[in-house]
């Protein structure tokens, strides 16, 4: 069993930078693939980065592509989402998952992950 909880949250905005963190307790995250997701209001959850248990690959979403950097630094138990150029449309619930058997495009799923935290809000002016 994992617990993950996130922080670095909060309001900025657009063209401004946030820093997201995902604090892992319970067991190590090595030898698990670790992915952020976001829901905003009235939508589905939906994958926005996801780094496989070995850290070298590494998997975004479109919209997250050039803009998001993900990193994971099993030292610390940590994964963490650099997110900079922010727009509007990124506001969501921002929320950090866990998963001991997912690989490749499997990590874009979030029925693939097994541990969740119960999100951070980030909220991006115009």
């Amino acid at each position: 069993q994992v617990q993950l909880v996130e922080s670095g949250g909060g309001l900025v905005q657009a063209g401004g930078s946030l820093r997201l963190s995902c604090a892992a307790s319970g067991r190590t995250i090595s030898g698990l693939a670790m992915g952020w997701f976001r829901q905003a209001p009235g939508k589905e959850r939906e994958f926005v980065a996801a780094v496989s248990w070995t850290g070298v690959s590494l998997y975004y979403a479109d919209s997250a592509k050039g803009r998001f950097t993900i990193s994971r630094d099993n030292a610390k138990n940590a994964v963490y989402l650099q997110m900079n150029s922010l727009k509007p449309e990124d506001t969501a619930n921002y929320y950090c998952a866990a998963t001991p058997g997912g690989y490749g495009s499997t990590l874009t799923a979030r029925e693939k992950y097994a541990y969740w935290g119960q999100g951070t809000q980030v909220t991006v002016s115009s």
